[in-house]
């Protein structure tokens, strides 16, 4: 009987323990020219990497880089795999995301950023630190 009762604790907690939040997903960008990953990590945050590039590769038909980064050292990494979400925590809405930053590899800058979840739209909020009202909202579609 113990085995019973330990094998449903084991299955159940394991289930409960297994169970995505809804945020862990896909997601197109705004132009659909890249698809990011959303992941909570072991911090307890929720990161995003790109995943997929419409353009992989430059004029020349190599991997695009981070050439915007303002460090130098950083230049050469490859765009796909970059983090560019970082540090979002789930609020008491349990679909809105908020106090990370957001990685804009287009010009080479971090914003801090709030994301709000509606079904299988994602609502992006970027801004300078501190003046949330400048900054712009992308939407986001789920990909998969």
């Amino acid at each position: 009987m113990r085995t019973i009762i330990l094998f449903i604790l084991i299955v159940t907690t394991t289930k409960v323990l297994s169970q995505k939040d809804p945020l862990e997903k896909v997601w197109y960008n705004e132009e659909k020219t890249s698809k990011i990953e959303i992941y909570k990590a072991m911090d307890g945050n929720f990161y995003g990497k790109i995943v997929w590039l419409k353009e992989p590769n430059d004029n020349n038909g190599k991997p695009k880089v981070d050439d915007k980064n303002k460090d130098e050292k950083k230049r050469t990494t490859t765009r796909m795999g970059l983090l560019i979400l970082r540090k979002f925590k789930k609020t008491s809405n349990s679909n809105v995301y908020d106090s990370g930053t957001v990685y804009d590899p287009n010009n080479g800058k971090t914003y801090c950023g709030k994301l709000t979840l509606n079904g299988k739209e994602l609502k992006l909020r970027g801004y300078i630190c501190d003046w949330s009202w400048f900054g712009r909202t992308s939407t986001w579609k789920q990909a998969e």
